[in-house]
């Protein structure tokens, strides 16, 4: 059972950094045109979409994505704390 939630765990890692990057290529000119941007679209939006329905953006900034974030991290959290208890 360890094992399984080691997995979910280190899935969530990597999701966490596909966020950061995918954040972060916003800040470049047509780097969410690229083939990685794309791809990477297609597996951040539908996570981001429903907290950018909730969180209105602070003027220019989005602050939806960092809750996001925050939410997966808490999860990862979870799934530590499952973990243990299994």
């Amino acid at each position: 059972m360890s094992i399984i939630f080691g997995i979910i765990g280190n899935v969530i890692v990597l999701y966490s950094y596909a966020l950061i990057i995918y954040i972060l290529m916003s800040w470049f000119p047509n780097a969410r045109e690229s083939g990685i941007g794309q791809f990477l679209a297609r597996i951040c939006e539908p996570y981001l979409e429903p907290f950018r329905r909730f969180i209105p953006p602070l003027g220019m900034i989005d602050i939806s994505p960092i809750v996001a974030i925050l939410v997966l991290n808490f999860a990862g959290r979870g799934i530590d704390a499952l973990q243990f208890m299994f």
